[in-house]
């Protein structure tokens, strides 16, 4: 079952490395946060990546914190330095766990690529969406969430 929105952000740890360095759960309460998925065989992921970097670098100053989590598809992504390359290519700076045994993708329930999961300042999930549509659903919670006036 899907976690539900009012969840608390779960544990980040479990990770095979972190690119960008690593953060932690404890360290991300008192800010909002958007967690993303994604993957190298991933067409839909790479194709989105330029938004959620937008919206990183725009709401970012306002408080924003944005998490990737590579969690492979399939045999090839397990290939770190294959994700090292992407990451760079995409221009990726926030930090980015690479979750080769799926130890972050189990305890956030996920089966969708890419995937946005939305936690406000207290650490609760606000919103999550996931595939083709996801980006375009996370983007409404996300925006009234930091900047409220625009809603």
């Amino acid at each position: 079952m899907p976690m539900r929105i009012g969840t608390p952000l779960p544990e980040l740890d479990g990770a095979t490395e972190w690119l960008n360095g690593e953060v932690k759960r404890e360290e991300l309460i008192g800010s909002p946060v958007l967690v993303h998925f994604w993957a190298v065989s991933c067409p839909i992921c790479h194709d989105n990546m330029p938004a959620v970097a937008a919206w990183r670098d725009r709401y970012g100053p306002m408080g924003l914190r944005v998490v990737a989590v590579h969690s492979p598809r399939q045999e090839d992504d397990l290939d770190v330095a294959k994700v090292r390359a992407d990451a760079q290519q995409m221009g990726m700076t926030e930090p980015c766990a690479i979750d080769n045994r799926h130890a972050i993708l189990d305890r956030f329930q996920n089966e969708l690529w890419p995937a946005y999961f939305l936690f406000d300042a207290e650490g609760n999930m606000k919103s999550r969406a996931g595939g083709y549509a996801g980006l375009k659903i996370i983007e409404g919670p996300l925006t009234r969430m930091m900047e409220p006036s625009s809603s």
